[in-house]
């Protein structure tokens, strides 16, 4: 079900008026404004230059990867899925992604930021897509499948907007996040996307257990290139210094060689291994009831 971020009174129809108190978001470019006071600029993001994200979403390494591993956990833990809703999809890269692998799906995504939302709209344009404040979701059991993609470390109340994310699962139903991890890999990146903090793995499961949810796996990625993450970011300490933008672009090569050794990793990962130690964390969980 929708409910109205107003009353909370649920929202029947197609469109997100609410019969009782008379709400009707604003509609900017296809997409309702439901969190207009986050729509133009949030304090929990970075300011990103969308058309570098953008790019590196379609190519990247790292997010390849990380999308190879969503679209695996959907098919391993959720076959039956039918609705699917990304929570703060930025530029829609992970619902390209899965739209391409898993077409039987029905997708949705949301994000504060409507300057995100113009490109994931252009990315995937017949998916619809809602302006929201992930603190105050306008659902109730309504999805079958959430996802929130390195979005909670932006939080500065990560066990309320998990509650939010449990709220919107159907029962049966599930989440699948990913994090940063490891504090001690702490540097300007992080200071740059104004992260509050990187997980351990035990303060990732408590508070997603904590929501109401049961942990299903938890395994580390980005294991294979940790050592070179942990140089990179031990040199990375100086936000002055960052360069954001040569982050996102790597030459060719490098890029393709670390691509194939993360497609090792996620063979691994599918036969059932799972990673102690990585750059970031997978976790998949489920809504009983």
């Amino acid at each position: 079900m929708r409910r109205c971020v107003t009353c909370e009174a649920t929202i029947d129809g197609a469109g997100w008026e609410c019969r009782r108190c008379l709400f009707k978001p604003a509609i900017v470019n296809g997409v309702p404004v439901l969190a207009p006071e986050l729509a133009h600029g949030n304090p929990i993001d970075a300011d990103y230059d969308y058309g570098v994200l953008r790019a590196a979403d379609e190519g990247h390494f790292w997010f390849t990867h990380r999308n190879r591993l969503i679209a695996w956990a959907i098919r391993r833990y959720f076959p039956d899925a039918r609705s699917f809703i990304d929570v703060g999809c930025g530029t829609g890269g992970v619902l390209r992604a899965l739209r391409s692998t898993i077409p039987s799906v029905q997708y949705a995504g949301a994000d504060a930021l409507l300057a995100g939302l113009a490109l994931a709209r252009q990315t995937v344009p017949d998916v619809p897509f809602a302006q929201v404040d992930i603190h105050h979701l306008p659902y109730d059991r309504e999805f079958d499948l959430i996802g929130a993609f390195d979005v909670v470390e932006h939080l500065d109340d990560d066990e309320h907007a998990l509650r939010e994310l449990y709220r919107s699962t159907r029962p049966g139903g599930g989440l699948i996040v990913t994090v940063p991890q490891h504090p001690f890999l702490w540097s300007a990146l992080d200071e740059f996307s104004r992260h509050r903090r990187r997980y351990s793995r035990r303060r990732l499961m408590e508070v997603v257990r904590g929501a109401g949810y049961t942990v299903e796996r938890a395994t580390s990625f980005m294991a294979f290139v940790l050592p070179l993450m942990i140089v990179s970011r031990l040199r990375k300490r100086d936000l002055d210094a960052l360069d954001v933008g040569a982050e996102m672009r790597l030459p060719p090569v490098v890029n393709r060689i670390l691509d194939a050794v993360c497609a090792v990793e996620s063979a691994a990962i599918v036969a059932g291994m799972s990673f102690p130690a990585g750059g970031s964390l997978l976790l998949v969980a489920r809504r009983e009831s």
